[in-house]
């Protein structure tokens, strides 16, 4: 079912992630494949949002278009109330600095400590002088328990540590959307689960909605909602995700 614009206004309002009939091909003529097919799907405000699915099933292409890093290329993809389809780059720039973005290989900066690190996701708060910025860096790293490290370069870290700066920095620029692929993938069950538990209290203390992509059936009970995806489309537990 496609949704007209006033009904997608009205529903973006209390969502912040709305889809309607969302289409994403890669390559051109007889090489072109469709890895998003007609996706419908919502996020509510403070919504922990599980998505899984097999490798290769277009997780990854969603997850990078809801953070406004791809064109839209089909269908209505709202963020934040802002549509997305006919977005210019200025737009999707701005938008961006509400998005915290989780990445399964880290994407540390290997020249700066863990708190500098940190620090790249607080500067994308206006206002806050040097001194504020770095106090924030440092009480995202005391919150995922890193507090003692913060001098460290990631090579001196082990891959579950510098999973968990990523997950800080992402945390310090105080999202609206916070996006995770496969974010408890380098951790142990134990952590693993301090991480998603610690998600789940950003969610609802600062009104922040998450969408996990993950294959770790340790964290499947920590969501507020669980959907699977498969061939390009988005499946509720109950069938196919419609409106």
């Amino acid at each position: 079912m496609v949704l007209d614009k006033t009904t997608l206004k009205s529903l973006s309002i209390r969502d912040t992630v709305l889809i309607n009939n969302l289409s994403h091909s890669y390559g051109l003529g007889e090489n072109r494949k469709k890895v998003l097919d007609g996706i419908n799907m919502n996020i509510k405000k403070s919504e922990v949002v599980l998505l899984k699915g097999p490798s290769g099933c277009g997780k990854t292409t969603l997850l990078t278009l809801i953070g406004a890093l791809r064109t839209c290329q089909n269908g209505s993809l709202n963020v934040l109330s802002e549509e997305l389809n006919g977005a210019s780059r200025k737009v999707r720039q701005k938008l961006r600095r509400n998005i915290g973005m989780i990445f399964q290989g880290h994407n540390l900066l290997r020249c700066l400590t863990a708190e500098q690190n940190v620090q790249m996701g607080a500067d994308l708060i206006r206002g806050l002088t040097y001194l504020q910025r770095r106090e924030i860096a440092r009480r995202w790293l005391s919150e995922v328990g890193l507090e003692e490290h913060h001098r460290k370069l990631p090579s001196d870290l082990s891959g579950g540590q510098k999973q968990r700066v990523a997950i800080a920095r992402a945390l310090s620029a105080n999202p609206k959307l916070l996006l995770a692929d496969e974010p408890t993938s380098a951790l142990d069950s134990v952590t693993g689960r301090e991480i998603v538990a610690l998600l789940r209290r950003l969610a609802k203390d600062q009104n922040c909605s998450v969408l996990m992509v993950t294959h770790d059936p340790r964290i499947s009970d920590m969501a507020d909602r669980i959907l699977n995806m498969e061939d390009g489309k988005i499946f509720s537990t109950h069938g196919e995700l419609k409106y």
